[in-house]
């Protein structure tokens, strides 16, 4: 069994993210981290982000989207943040039209319009 078999993504981009970054032999974590954002006024946590990707040989966390780019803004205020609480972490944000040009350059299932693997009966 491979690491990508025992680990449950959030979504089928993740996985197939995941395959091509082993088969470039560029090692790869899963959702390692979990950043605090923003704290309610009694001190409990408000919000926080785990990107999902690290990679440690270039120090830098990955977030994927597929969703549409008017839909994205809540991600890129949760990226903006994470820049702002933490200026030394790099992250960088791997957008629909980013998943759809490694699908192309790669031969790799477009995956874009996929919902996450927990519930595969939205769509036929």
């Amino acid at each position: 069994m491979s690491k990508i078999d025992e680990i449950n993504f959030q979504h089928p981009s993740e996985r197939e993210f995941a395959r091509l970054l082993d088969f470039y032999g560029i090692p790869w974590e899963y959702e390692p981290t979990t950043f605090p954002l923003e704290y309610n006024e009694d001190g409990s946590l408000r919000s926080a982000f785990s990107p999902d990707f690290y990679l440690p040989e270039q120090d830098i966390y990955v977030e994927l989207t597929t969703q549409s780019p008017r839909l994205n803004h809540l991600k890129n205020r949760k990226i903006r943040q994470l820049k702002e609480r933490y200026p030394d972490i790099q992250i960088k944000l791997l957008n629909r039209r980013d998943m759809r040009s490694l699908a192309i350059k790669y031969d790799l299932p477009d995956l874009t319009n996929a919902n996450t693997e927990k519930d595969p009966r939205k769509h036929p």
